[in-house]
């Protein structure tokens, strides 16, 4: 098999940089066919949070499919049939269960400067938005993850694209976590250090 479906020989580094291959191969691909290959998929579900792999595989194959790849074909022909960025969400939080983290990575793969991908750390650097992935009424949900979509653009003005403007925010977020956690010395509990 070659890289995804593609033909030719098989390229492996495309898994190593999994985020570079995501938004230049997997995302235009969809976009051009409207669907995903099993494979594809799981690679922006690992991105995202790989310790959910097997569980979202398992919330897949509970809907009746005979493999991943049907399920898979029917998931993502149906986020390309919605009409709006509101109903490709709701698509996949009320049709297919999925959360509002790994939801949002799947959209900000396949419609980048739609969506952005809702994410801890960049909520708390945000100071906001920290819940929002518990509400369950989908209009609050949706108002809400587009108040943080609208301060993840306001908070980078000087990126130009979204998804540049969600990178920034986590590498400032990280870079900030790491500075402090070398101040204190990575808590000096964890190192068995005595005060």
């Amino acid at each position: 098999m070659t890289s995804a479906g593609s033909a030719g020989e098989m390229d492996y580094h495309n898994y190593y940089d999994l985020e570079s291959y995501l938004f230049r191969t997997v995302g235009p691909r969809f976009r051009d066919s409207g669907q995903l290959s099993a494979l594809d998929f799981f690679c922006i579900v690992i991105w995202k949070a790989n310790r959910a792999k097997s569980r979202i595989a398992a919330r897949l194959l509970r809907r009746g499919h005979p493999n991943l790849h049907e399920a898979v074909f029917e998931l993502t022909r149906g986020i390309a049939k919605q009409g709006t960025p509101t109903d490709k969400l709701r698509y996949l939080l009320e049709d297919w269960r999925f959360r509002l983290p790994m939801a949002s990575a799947i959209l900000t793969v396949l419609y980048p400067d739609e969506f952005t991908i809702y994410d801890t750390r960049v909520c708390a650097l945000l100071g906001e938005f920290a819940n929002l992935g518990s509400i369950n009424s989908f209009e609050r949900l949706w108002r809400g993850y587009k108040g943080f979509i609208e301060k993840v653009r306001q908070q980078a003005p000087d990126k130009s694209q979204l998804r540049d403007k969600d990178r920034y925010l986590w590498g400032k977020s990280f870079y900030e976590q790491l500075a402090a956690d070398i101040e204190r010395r990575f808590s000096d509990n964890e190192l068995g250090v005595k005060q």
